[in-house]
């Protein structure tokens, strides 16, 4: 998750850049290798993999997959975790074309990837399915890439009829694990028989089908409806379309026997996507495995040592192919192996001696050593200093002023959360302070527009959360704006403030401007404008880092403050929590791939629409969940109140309250059951992970013996809908969450965090609902504020 030479303390500048392309079998192995012996790792390079998916499929796997023998995550290659270890940076992107002579990669959405070196490891796709633009619906599902034919499957009925074009082994073996999920395949053949490369081959393939009472329909014409295609494989077209020399019938990129592409010595490819020109072997995974010590060595000696040859790959004639039976039968899973003109089986064994090799392939990687879980500090907004630091020195600094000046002017100050005043009771203002300076703020109003508008303002910034520096400087835009969007503002212009690392001119351009789009993505569609800026080169082994002033414009009647909250109010959160925990144990391998996917996804998603959709509804006070965690600005909210002069609330280490012995003014209920979470953040705090802002924001947890309650039941607001946890996936082993793992993720510290707001409790419902529609699915009406207790007579 670390941005691009962070970290690297005297480490000598980037002088390449180095791109994969493609998260095939060689790719993997590539990276596995470079931890393994990380002398065979190019030196003082930018190394970058984009991969459409964070995972990639271990084709071995595939039948068991389909058949339900194993589940999803057990058949696939961590590839975001796996570049991490590796210190190599993750793009999830869409590969759409290839420019040879600018050496850029031409990615969906977002700007080109220029490169030194390129290694091509893309796969293929199925030939003659339905998804290439000349072929009919009728011509059957493309069982490649795999990800649209796996989420296909997963919609299917039990028991439902697939007509499956292809007569091959791996159509063979499709139909043996569709049978086993318990649907009805029947195989159709452009031919007589199979096509699994021998006599012998042949009929024990179709001695299988029988058994398991698949039928083969033979000659069938082309143009005949099927479900589904596994007919052969051709390389992405994108790849031709880049003038690159192909092979006519397949599409594959033709190679020498280095690996270098024909007549483009800065190519390189391998795997499915490519074949060596003059050894041409099929499409398999056990060719694409072998090619990987030879790239990794050429890959080395073409940035090292340029003029040094290059090492040949001269790859094995024959490859001994192992096809499982999916388990249809009662006895048990079975394998056939084929081997030349030789063939074997069925037998249990043989099945045994398959699940071993697939397994031990996959547990190379699995087996890798993990970063632990205190090695790295985390990174986003909870790389924010901690709230007692930041307190300390403002406080400090006002004494200061008090003491050279009688009246001095209040200095607002920003730690990139929220608005500081310097002089306020220590962040969160949780102490009283007489006189009381303005209440903290999640952006300062700057002064008024000539129309009347409120002109207003923040700062933040973070180092890389991740190393993709178009994604990162995304989600830092995002999280920047939150402050102004918590405000009631429009965005309306942004300056940057970005730290590069050392290295060669071309790479520092090529990453300013990843980091510069990356912005820009945020700020076009809002028809706000990047107006400048300045940049700096990082030292002593500083990454990538990003800092952020945004201006904004709010109408003076809908700006809305902290606080106070009124009793009455319901607190809507506008969406879930947990991002905190789940880089944290990303880092150390401890989250699932598509967990920290969905996260990403979510975290993506601009809150801008909300402004308008809050101030309709009622909202008077908000603010964004950020680096203190739920309840540490929860509490900001409340002392909102006493800061601002109104009725007094409690803090973290002292009560603000009236006279009335300690007791607090204003109550607020939480119900942890609505607490939206993403998917496995309640999960890992239930085991032990945690944020290492999490131990300092734990002082929040105070409120809990005063101000804030946490309930288990219904509030009684209309429309405030079932509560969001727990779910099957919210804590370990599917229970509910455990009362320490609900506290953690009150203090879990947020990047990109959802906005909490306070909105009358009538119209809470209505605007819970609006959210939903507007594409806001996990907000929830989780509180509401209530007014003191009742004390005992003479208390």
């Amino acid at each position: 998750m670390r941005g691009p030479r962070s970290g690297q303390a005297g480490a000598e500048p980037l002088r390449s850049h180095l791109v994969l392309a493609g998260g095939g079998h060689t790719h993997a192995l590539l990276l596995r290798r470079w931890l393994m012996r990380p002398g065979l790792r190019p030196a003082h390079g930018l190394i970058t993999l984009v991969s459409r998916h964070s995972t990639a499929p271990y084709s071995g796997t595939l039948p068991a997959l389909v058949a339900g023998l194993i589940a999803p995550d057990d058949g696939a290659i961590d590839l975001r975790r796996l570049c991490a270890l590796a210190g190599v940076s993750f793009l999830r992107a869409e590969i759409v074309g290839l420019d040879p002579l600018a050496r850029e990669l031409r990615l969906e959405g977002r700007p080109p990837l220029r490169f030194d070196r390129l290694s091509l490891d893309v796969g293929a796709v199925t030939a003659g399915g339905s998804t290439e633009p000349d072929a009919a619906p009728r011509l059957g599902l493309p069982v490649k890439p795999l990800e649209p034919f796996l989420a296909w499957l997963s919609t299917l009925a039990p028991g439902s009829e697939l007509r499956i074009r292809g007569g091959g082994a791996a159509a063979v073996e499709l139909a043996l694990a569709l049978r086993a999920r318990g649907h009805a395949p029947r195989l159709l053949l452009r031919g007589r028989g199979l096509r699994l490369g021998s006599g012998a081959a042949n009929r024990l393939g179709e001695r299988l089908l029988a058994e398991a009472g698949i039928p083969l329909e033979r000659s069938v014409p082309q143009e005949a409806p099927a479900d589904l295609a596994c007919t052969g494989s051709r390389a992405p077209a994108w790849l031709a379309a880049a003038g690159l020399p192909v092979d006519t019938t397949t599409g594959r990129v033709l190679t020498v026997a280095s690996l270098q592409v024909l007549h483009h010595p800065h190519l390189f490819a391998a795997g499915d996507c490519a074949v060596v020109v003059g050894a041409p072997r099929p499409a398999s995974g056990v060719w694409a495995v072998r090619a990987a010590p030879v790239l990794t060595a050429n890959l080395q000696r073409s940035l090292a040592e340029p003029e040094r040859p290059l090492r040949p790959w001269r790859p094995q004639h024959r490859a001994l192919q192992l096809l499982g039976d999916g388990g249809w039968s009662p006895q048990g899973p079975r394998a056939v192996a084929f081997w030349g003109p030789w063939a074997l089986g069925p037998s249990r064994w043989l099945w045994r001696w398959k699940r071993h090799l697939d397994q031990r392939f996959l547990e190379g990687f699995a087996a890798l050593a993990p970063i632990g879980p205190e090695s790295m500090a985390c990174r986003g907004c909870a790389a924010k200093l901690a709230a007692g630091p930041l307190e300390g020195a403002l406080a400090r600094l006002e004494a200061i002023a008090d003491a050279q000046a009688p009246s001095p002017r209040p200095l607002f100050l920003d730690d990139g959360r929220d608005g500081v005043a310097a002089g306020a009771s220590p962040r969160g203002a949780f102490a009283a302070a007489t006189p009381a300076p303005p209440p903290p703020e999640d952006a300062a109003v700057l002064g008024t527009a000539a129309d009347g508008s409120l002109l207003l303002q923040s700062v933040d910034g973070f180092p890389a959360l991740v190393a993709d520096p178009w994604l990162n400087a995304r989600l830092t835009t995002l999280h920047a704006c939150g402050d102004l969007w918590a405000s009631g503002a429009v965005l309306e212009s942004m300056q940057a403030l970005v730290t590069l690392p050392e290295a060669e001119p071309a790479l520092q351009e090529e990453l300013l401007l990843q980091t510069l789009a990356g912005v820009r993505s945020v700020l076009d569609p809002l028809g706000a404008r990047l107006i400048g800026g300045h940049t700096l080169e990082g030292r002593d082994g500083a990454g990538l880092a990003l800092a952020l002033t945004v201006n904004g414009r709010a109408d003076p009647g809908l700006h809305w403050p902290k606080g106070p909250l009124r009793e009455g109010d319901a607190l809507l959160l506008c969406g879930p929590l947990g991002s905190g925990v789940l880089f944290a144990a990303a880092m150390a391998g401890a989250a699932r791939p598509g967990w920290i996917d969905a996260a990403l996804e979510r975290m993506q998603h601009s809150q801008a629409p909300l402004v308008a959709l809050l101030a309709a509804h009622g909202c008077h006070a908000c603010t964004d969940i950020t680096g203190f965690g739920l309840l540490g600005h929860l509490g900001e909210m409340l002392a909102a109140g006493t800061a601002a002069g109104g009725r007094p609330c409690p803090g973290w280490a002292r009560g603000h309250t009236n006279d009335r012995r300690g007791a607090p003014d204003l109550t607020v209920q939480i119900d942890a059951r609505r607490i939206p979470a993403f998917a496995g953040a309640l999960q890992l705090l239930n085991q032990g992970w945690a944020s290492t802002l999490a131990p300092a924001n734990a002082r929040a947890l105070a409120l809990l013996e005063g101000a804030v309650r946490l309930v288990d039941g219904a509030f009684g607001i209309p429309g405030s809908g079932a509560p969001e946890i727990p779910g099957p996936e919210s804590a370990a082993g599917g229970g509910a969450p455990s009362t320490a793992a609900v506290e953690a993720l009150l203090i879990d510290p947020q990047t990109c965090g959802p906005l909490l707001a306070a909105l009358p409790a009538d119209r809470a419902g209505d605007a819970l609902a609006a959210l939903h529609r507007a594409g806001y699915p996990q907000a929830a009406l989780i509180g509401r504020v209530l007014g003191a207790p009742e004390l005992p007579p003479g208390s």
